[in-house]
């Protein structure tokens, strides 16, 4: 780090001297670090950085449609985005459209909000047989993703397995048995809708290698489960009796939405089965070890387990009993991993950017928040403290960051200069009125335009036929 006088780094943060913050990443966590860094007090510019054209990340291409509530937070987001001292740069990946080393040069600090992309491995021989998925190909598939927009799933047999005990897999076991026109008037992708109009899966089988207790649903998701039309749940009594270190879990008090969860189980265990036309299964206590088929899976091979050691550390522990599930449809739901980018350190084991209190590596400059910081782990919510406290960290690093003044947007647009088009919040603003024109047409709250090449397309004629949109500074902007 070059050395600068007390004055010059006093003065970073100055109307003269803005802190410069690049984000990357237009998930929650980067919206609520912007937010944050942009009620601070000091004059600061965040450039945020998206690979797709299009923002909010997780929000957009992660939550259930049926669950609009849950999307309402992009309304904060869309406040944060107006300010003078906002740019949105899409269509820009970093690593590859530009280098981290680049960033640094025209920035004060980098933040990473990328989230965890990609999914976690089973590890068994037959994981990726025809017919087995990954939960996120799917969720991303519905939700209209570019990344797995032209993904196909076949739906024409009658049982599927999800394996995994979160909301995730809720998510999918719900969409797979809600009857298609309850999703009709959603914001689920028109090529998903037709395909679900068609689907023949009547049971769906949730398999979890701990128990009940353990489960990471949280109770609202849960329990929305038996209130599905035409469809059933069923749970084992038998899976229920829980041992004494289970039992001591559900007593701590900040354990209640375990407690809950299990509570949920017990009434489902003990309603008479009825007719209906789909049916919804909780399995606990297996773990898959073997997927069996050849040009396409048509059972999995399961292993009961039991848990050992103390509470809240359980570990599952096979016994050697097998069984089999024969099945036509298979989802992957184990949770998620970051993905390295170069020049940034990257943790392989927990698939994360390791860091302390949000700061990577030893020399100030480089900072997380979300799920590149701790984990696939939490609600949306979660996101909003975990970047607060990621910024505070930023912040009080100040008198340690390089001082002399950057260029921010200004250079980056030089660095882009061969790459079309870089997408401003304005563009975004456009696609956005689309898809919403396109919606109330099919009556949707919108119809999402699934495709990067679509996007850009309309980016293009928008900006030669449309007046601008009095909205954030687009990128080379003077802030």
């Amino acid at each position: 780090m070059n050395s600068v006088t007390s004055d010059a780094l006093s003065a970073l943060g100055s109307p003269d001297n803005p802190l410069r913050v690049a984000i990357v990443g237009s998930g929650p966590s980067g919206f609520y670090a912007a937010e944050a860094l942009l009620k601070s007090g000091l004059t600061v510019q965040v450039d945020m950085i998206e690979r797709l054209p299009v923002p909010f990340g997780l929000v957009r291409f992660g939550v259930a449609p049926d669950h609009p509530k849950l999307k309402q937070c992009t309304a904060i987001f869309d406040q944060v985005a107006q300010s003078s001292h906002f740019r949105f740069i899409g269509n820009v990946t970093v690593g590859r459209d530009i280098s981290v080393e680049q960033l640094q040069h025209t920035q004060h600090a980098v933040l990473f909000a990328c989230g965890a992309e990609v999914d976690r491995r089973l590890g068994l021989v037959n994981e990726y047989l025809p017919g087995s998925h990954t939960a996120t190909e799917f969720v991303g598939w519905y939700n209209g993703h570019p990344d797995y927009r032209e993904r196909q799933f076949d739906l024409s047999g009658e049982t599927a397995v999800i394996i995994g005990h979160g909301n995730v897999a809720i998510d999918v076991a719900r969409i797979l048995c809600k009857p298609v026109d309850e999703l009709r008037s959603t914001d689920i992708s028109a090529h998903a809708l037709e395909v679900l109009a068609t689907s023949r899966v009547r049971e769906v089988h949730l398999i979890g290698r701990r128990g009940p207790a353990q489960a990471s649903f949280t109770a609202k998701e849960l329990r929305e489960l038996g209130d599905l039309n035409g469809c059933e749940v069923q749970v084992s009594a038998t899976d229920l009796q829980l041992g004494p270190v289970c039992l001591e879990e559900l007593k701590v008090n900040n354990n209640f939405n375990a407690a809950k969860n299990v509570e949920t189980f017990l009434g489902w265990s003990t309603r008479a089965v009825k007719p209906a036309a789909k049916r919804i299964c909780f399995h606990f206590f297996q773990s898959p070890i073997d997927m069996i088929g050849k040009n396409h899976v048509h059972s999995i091979r399961l292993e009961r387990n039991t848990l050992t050691g103390l509470p809240f550390v359980q570990s599952p522990r096979g016994t050697g009993i097998t069984s089999e599930l024969e099945c036509n449809l298979v989802f992957r739901s184990i949770g998620y991993r970051g993905v390295p980018i170069p020049g940034v350190p990257f943790d392989t084991d927990r698939g994360i950017f390791p860091n302390t209190a949000g700061r990577i590596g030893t020399s100030p400059g480089l900072y997380a928040a979300g799920w590149i910081k701790r984990g696939p782990s939490g609600i949306i919510g979660t996101n909003r403290a975990d970047a607060v406290a990621t910024v505070q960290s930023l912040l009080a690093d100040l008198m340690q960051l390089q001082a002399l003044p950057r260029s921010g947007a200004d250079t980056l647009s030089d660095f882009l200069a061969h790459h079309q088009p870089v997408v401003s919040y304005a563009d975004w603003q456009r696609i956005d009125a689309e898809e919403r024109i396109r919606g109330a047409a099919a009556g949707k709250p919108r119809e999402k335009i699934t495709r990067v090449s679509d996007m850009l397309d309309l980016v293009e004629r928008s900006r030669h036929s449309m007046k601008p949109i009095n909205t954030a500074q687009s990128l080379g902007s003077s802030s």
